[in-house]
């Protein structure tokens, strides 16, 4: 088990530590060039909570954030590769099921994207799937920077 601490601000330090896990984990078309970006986006969410993974050396393994848009709460989340299928995500995400009676996301559902390195980009439907999230069919978001669909799950 690792630990979760929940906060509503992130220090600098944290700030940059995610920045720098959402660019090596996430599909290279929505990496952020700059702190600076990634900052305005956290920005111009409303009603925000972080969750960070700590692992036994106090080192972010993984983070997930909630935030309130059209009147849902939303979120999202990271685990760092390395640690990946030990039941760490489930972990994160049952901390947000405690939390929140419905959660809502957008989910690349698809395996054609690469991350900065060049590896795949492995879409983690399945993970959500079996996390008892459902698929809205007919709800994606398709813009030049991703393709996903929405996915909810209900207490």
């Amino acid at each position: 088990m690792k630990t979760i601490i929940s906060k509503s601000n992130l220090s600098v330090q944290e700030k940059e530590f995610i920045f720098q896990l959402w660019n090596y984990e996430y599909p290279s078309n929505i990496c952020y060039q700059s702190i600076f970006e990634f900052d305005a986006y956290l920005d111009n969410l409303s009603d925000v909570n972080h969750y960070l993974l700590h692992d036994e050396l106090d080192v972010i393994q993984g983070w997930a954030i909630t935030f309130t848009r059209e009147n849902e709460k939303w979120f999202a989340i990271i685990i760092n590769s390395k640690i990946q299928n030990k039941g760490f995500g489930t972990q994160l995400l049952n901390h947000l099921k405690s939390i929140e009676p419905k959660l809502s996301g957008w989910v690349v559902d698809h395996n054609n994207d690469s991350k900065l390195d060049g590896t795949a980009y492995a879409s983690p439907l399945r993970f959500y799937l079996k996390n008892d999230f459902s698929v809205c069919n007919g709800i994606r978001i398709n813009t030049e920077k991703i393709s996903a669909v929405k996915i909810v799950w209900n207490l």
